[in-house]
């Protein structure tokens, strides 16, 4: 489990770096800027939570714990759901995805308590 947060983690770190730089460059004129902030958002809170897979990772290398697997599954989930919506939202320009946008987020939250509690345990 530790090997697969760890690759996930890297993965969600190059497609977060490649669509932020994809903002930058492509998206700049043809967004307007609630919607580029929108999407810079998006990929700034993958590229977090992609750090976040990788120490998961390390954790679970040196001391598995159910708390830890959940918080990356949490994370993980929450990357799809909270950056993937701002993405589609941002270019699409649909606002019904905006209603799982907070589903991401409370993710994080939980994958964040989840760790919390994890290492507090310890």
């Amino acid at each position: 489990m530790d090997r697969l947060f760890i690759r996930l983690g890297a993965v969600a770190a190059f497609v977060g770096v490649a669509l932020g730089a994809f903002g930058a460059h492509a998206l700049r004129a043809r967004l307007p800027a609630d919607h580029l902030a929108a999407f810079e958002t998006g990929a700034h809170y993958q590229l977090l939570h992609a750090l976040a897979l990788v120490l998961v990772g390390v954790l679970i290398g040196r001391r598995p714990a159910r708390l830890t697997t959940a918080a990356g599954w949490c994370f993980t989930v929450g990357i799809v759901l909270f950056s993937g919506s701002l993405y589609v939202l941002s270019i699409t320009g649909t606002t019904a995805v905006g209603i799982v946008t907070p589903l991401g987020g409370l993710c994080f939250l939980a994958g964040w308590a989840c760790l919390a509690l994890a290492e507090g345990r310890a």
